[in-house]
């Protein structure tokens, strides 16, 4: 049977094209490192007045995913892994966009590039409260 096979190509396909891709630039002193946080642990601040205490400045978050195959919660969980990755144990997002109708329409068309959600933040790692070592450190 010419199909036997089909379901399992289609799951890696889908599983290829479904991902949200981060890539990140490290800001301040690359020696200056912590130890890897848990994506899971990693919390989403919607800007910067929202953070409940003292932080620094960890990286810059790139954000890309095809339009049709995820949504912001994939992107901002990719975003999360980068993060935790470089000892960040919070984001501050800043900015979502999407990609216009046509090019939407000449992607499901005609299969080329461009349709895709495009997101930016700003990884950073909280103080705990009454954390010496903040002193003089990062953003309130």
């Amino acid at each position: 049977m010419m199909f036997k096979g089909m379901p399992g190509i289609l799951v890696v396909v889908i599983g290829v094209i479904g991902c949200a891709s981060t890539s990140s630039v490290r800001l301040g002193d690359a020696s200056h490192s912590r130890p890897a946080v848990p994506w899971q642990q990693v919390v989403v601040y919607s800007d910067a007045a929202h953070v409940p205490g003292r932080y620094e400045e960890v990286a810059l978050l790139h954000t890309t995913g095809h339009w049709g195959w995820g949504n912001e919660g994939t992107m901002y969980n990719s975003m999360k892994k980068d993060a935790g990755k470089l000892g960040a144990n919070a984001i501050i997002l800043d900015s979502m966009s999407e990609p216009s109708a046509g090019a939407k329409v000449a992607s499901a068309i005609f299969g080329v590039g461009g349709a895709e959600r495009k997101g930016k933040a700003m990884a950073i790692f909280v103080f705990p409260p009454g954390d010496s070592s903040a002193t003089g450190k990062g953003h309130q």
